[in-house]
């Protein structure tokens, strides 16, 4: 047996899980199986101690999941997993694509240039997005576009906030042609006390980049399905909030993680449910 969604889903703290208190009852369950799931899958690659060829199983294992491939679904988050996808005629091609980026994480992740950056925060991000909004429900096609946009905004940045707490882990995720425009290199930035303002430099590109994405977000998204996107445009605000601090901030990742005040994010999740 394994554990259920709502066990899962009530051990994470993270701002996925803040942003779909703001759902409907039904909704709100639906999308605790589908975080769940991401939960699970993400937690077969970061797990220590376990060989990659037993990750590589484990995730397997979901793939056949998602292909109805396994005859018995172990109680537990499994069969409230198959259970989703049947009842939303989720896309296995979206699905699959978090797996492989759960598989990506798997190497020594390097990515020379932004579009390299990009393809990765496809998987990671804009896929779990895409599935997102199948079960929020949505009308018009555009949304979909907005759900992928958005999925790189929220990744990079992510990606941009943990770059300190990645370093000393040995792990880069900022483009390395971006590094060499700015006068950088891998090893300054994972021996965490690079050139300050060079690093500044870097860091406002990058923002510049994640705002573009945030940007082609909002200009997507359809008027006729926002109030069905709630949840996705707390997490928008959220996260573009945190940028806009790092920023105002000087950028200061190696120093601490950024992160909104109770206050602020109680104000953005009353704006979300009840605006």
């Amino acid at each position: 047996m394994t554990d259920s969604s709502r066990e899962i889903v009530s051990r994470s703290g993270s701002n996925l899980a803040f942003a779909l208190a703001v759902l409907p009852r039904r909704k709100r369950r639906d999308m605790g199986i589908f975080y769940a799931f991401c939960r699970v899958v993400d937690d077969i690659a970061d797990e220590p101690g376990i060989p990659d060829e037993v990750r590589r199983a484990g995730l397997q294992h979901w793939r056949d999941l998602i292909r109805g491939r396994v005859e018995h679904p172990r109680p537990g988050i499994e069969t409230e997993f198959v259970d989703l996808c049947r009842r939303y005629f989720l896309r296995e091609e979206d699905l699959e694509a978090i797996i492989t980026g759960v598989e990506m994480d798997l190497g020594t992740l390097r990515f020379e240039t932004a579009a390299d950056l990009k393809r990765y925060c496809y998987h990671v991000a804009s896929a779990v997005g895409l599935v997102s909004i199948e079960i929020f429900g949505y009308t018009d096609p555009s949304t979909r576009h907005y759900a992928e946009q958005l999925g790189y905004a929220l990744q990079w940045t992510n990606i941009m906030r943990d770059v300190g707490e990645d370093a000393r882990e040995g792990r880069l995720f900022l483009p390395l042609a971006d590094l060499r425009r700015y006068g950088l290199t891998e090893e300054m930035i994972l021996d965490t006390r690079p050139d300050r303002a060079k690093f500044q430099r870097l860091m406002k590109h990058e923002a510049g980049v994640a705002r573009a994405f945030f940007d082609e977000a909002v200009a997507a998204l359809p008027k006729a399905d926002r109030a069905s996107m709630r949840s996705a445009e707390l997490m928008r605000r959220i996260y573009s909030a945190i940028l806009d601090e790092m920023e105002a901030d000087g950028f200061g990742v190696f120093e601490q993680r950024y992160r909104l005040s109770k206050a602020v994010m109680m104000f953005e999740f009353l704006k979300a449910k009840f605006t």
